[in-house]
């Protein structure tokens, strides 16, 4: 029986680690759309050396900016020959493209409302034409970034759920078995505490055990799907990994405690007839 409640906790816990895995993949899919997201500023053709200098600082001290890169009119010309096939100044005799700034924003400005405010606050600024954005991937970043964390979330809560219920009905037959020993604690007197103690440190050595085996079957897994599909589901970062060891170890310690406390308090409160019954 703890051999078989020990596999069952695992698998549950199993799921939670994997469920923690694929949010923080999610998480840093999310993170990395934002950062890719470039404001275009456009400067003025009367802008100088000296001023394009001073609105380069002002830019990369901004907090808004993630990274900004300066791309001078010739750089232009030449990505436009590139993408385009085509020289405008060929045709025009003069290179009609302008000075600019390319914006990397940080991940908390990229979102339509933030970066309306800074094109009202960069659009102040003397040396600075016009300030272009995609709008319409902003627009769906912002519209998905809504539905996915709400669909994560949703599945985690029930995910937690069906955890509690799968291991507190696990643990509960172990408990069973031990009803009368509970019933002959009582009648000697023993507390509420005293007779959940032992199961609950039984449960609590169950659940990290439990948990090892669970760690080492995601990180099989995620092995796994590594070498089959070549991507990991999320940064192999300490910090990440540390977060997905902790949530795993804490859950399997925590959900373990709650259902030997539920467990134990049914069978401490019932009376002997009632436990033949059942």
């Amino acid at each position: 029986m703890y051999l078989t409640t020990t596999i069952s906790v695992a698998l549950v816990l199993l799921l939670m680690g994997l469920e923690c895995a694929v949010s923080l993949g999610t998480h840093q899919l999310i993170r990395q759309l934002k950062e890719d997201v470039a404001v275009t500023v456009l400067l003025k053709n009367s802008t100088d050396s000296t001023q394009i200098h001073q609105l380069q600082s002002m830019l990369e001290d901004a907090s808004f900016s993630y990274q900004v890169r300066f791309v001078s009119k010739q750089q232009a010309l030449e990505d436009h020959i590139a993408n385009l096939g085509e020289d405008p100044e060929k045709f025009l005799g003069y290179n009609p493209l302008s000075n600019s700034f390319e914006i990397n924003l940080n991940p908390a400005y990229a979102n339509e409302d933030s970066i309306m405010v800074i094109e009202d606050e960069l659009s102040l600024s003397p040396y600075i034409e016009s300030v272009d954005y995609p709008q319409e991937i902003v627009s769906l970043i912002d519209l998905h970034v809504g539905e996915i964390s709400l669909a994560l979330i949703l599945v985690a809560l029930v995910l937690l759920l069906i955890s509690m219920v799968l291991i507190i009905n696990t643990v509960r037959l172990h408990v069973y078995s031990k009803r009368f020993m509970i019933h002959t604690m009582r009648l000697v007197g023993a507390t509420s505490w005293v007779i959940r103690a032992p199961f609950i440190r039984r449960n609590l050595r169950l659940g990290f055990e439990a948990a090892l085996g669970a760690l080492v079957a995601l990180a099989g897994a995620l092995w796994l799907i590594h070498e089959r599909l070549g991507v990991w589901l999320f940064a192999m970062t300490w910090q990440n990994i540390l977060f997905v060891v902790l949530v795993v170890i804490l859950g399997g310690e925590l959900i373990t405690f709650i259902a030997s406390m539920i467990a134990t308090g049914k069978y401490i409160r019932m009376n002997k007839d009632r436990m033949y019954e059942i």
